[in-house]
């Protein structure tokens, strides 16, 4: 139980947190099933204000980065994860992802998987796509006008 404060104030723990992810944590890519041991449950699909950049990191999964200018809407899922769950996914994610506020597309904020600068440098581009089940997508059956080479 928390601590009383001042006044006998308890301060509320919320029983889960929600999480944005944009990469292979989303259902059934590659990490999903680190949202599951978890315990974690998909909310929503969603979309970012339009302020972020993406990039494909090895063509392993992405990295998300909140820019300021030449941002574009990214797609996403919205997970309720409890908050011993958060430091489960955390532990298994690739090094250079962490985790921080995103603004989605109705302004609302919540924690979100994002990139760290460094590791998208000299990394692949794939904000045009809109998110990366998009660019997989596009990865899959190339054609001259969404080929992810450019």
């Amino acid at each position: 139980m928390p601590p009383r404060g001042a006044c006998g104030y308890r301060p509320r723990v919320s029983a889960v947190i929600e999480l944005a992810v944009n990469g292979t944590l989303m259902r059934g890519l590659e990490l999903n099933a680190n949202m599951h041991e978890a315990n974690a449950t998909f909310l929503r699909e969603a979309m970012t204000a339009p302020v972020y950049r993406l990039w494909s990191i090895g063509d392993r999964h992405p990295a998300m980065l909140r820019v300021v200018s030449g941002g574009r809407s990214i797609a996403l899922e919205v997970w309720a994860v409890p908050p011993d769950g958060l430091a489960k996914i955390l532990m298994h994610e690739p090094p250079g992802l962490c985790i921080g506020k995103v603004t989605l597309a109705g302004g609302e904020e919540v924690l979100g998987v994002l990139g760290e600068p460094a590791l998208c440098e000299g990394q692949r581009d794939i904000t045009r796509y809109g998110g990366w089940r998009a660019y997989l997508a596009a990865r899959q059956s190339p054609s001259p006008r969404d080929s992810p080479r450019l």
